[in-house]
C-alpha cells in the first residue's frame, strides 16, 4: 500500500497528464474545453476518482461525462504509458461543481460591494433642500 505522499503525487501526475491529453489528444468535441479539477486515487490503487467541469457549466455536464466515458479506455491506456504502475487505476469520471458554486459566489459577493458603495454615495451626498441652503448661508 502506497503512503499518502505517494498518492498525492500518482493523483498529481494523472490530473496533469490528463489535461494535457484532453487539450492535445482527445479529437472528441463533446471533451472540448473540459478541465480536470482534481484527482483522487484510492489506497489500493484500483480507482482514479476524476472531477472534472467546463466553462459553459452544468448545462453540459451529462455530455462530457458521456463523452470521457467512451474515451476512458484511451484515455486509461494513454495514461498508463506514461506513468509506471504495476497496475493502472480504472477512471472515474464526476462532474465539480466548484467552479460554478465559486462564480456564483464572487457574483453575490460584488452585488453586496456595489450595494454598499451606493449606500455610502447616499449617505454622504444627502439631497439638500432650500430651509437646509438657508441655514448654512445664515451662520
Amino acid at each position: 500500500m502506497p503512503s499518502p505522499i505517494r498518492l498525492k503525487k500518482i493523483a498529481d501526475r494523472i490530473r496533469d497528464d490528463l489535461s494535457e491529453l484532453l487539450i492535445y489528444e482527445v479529437e472528441d468535441p463533446r471533451l472540448q474545453g473540459v478541465m480536470v479539477t482534481d484527482v483522487n486515487v484510492d489506497r489500493e490503487l484500483y480507482y482514479a476518482n476524476i472531477y472534472v467541469s467546463a466553462i459553459e457549466g452544468r448545462e453540459r455536464s451529462k455530455e462530457i461525462l458521456a463523452g470521457l466515458e467512451s474515451a476512458s479506455g484511451f484515455l486509461r491506456s494513454q495514461l498508463s504509458q506514461g506513468i509506471e504502475l504495476r497496475t493502472f487505476p480504472k477512471l472515474r469520471f464526476y462532474w465539480d461543481p466548484t467552479p460554478e458554486n465559486a462564480d456564483r459566489i464572487e457574483y453575490l459577493i460584488k452585488q453586496l460591494h456595489e450595494e454598499e458603495a451606493a449606500k455610502k454615495a447616499a449617505s454622504e451626498d444627502p439631497v439638500r433642500t432650500p430651509d437646509a441652503d438657508d441655514a448654512d448661508k445664515g451662520e
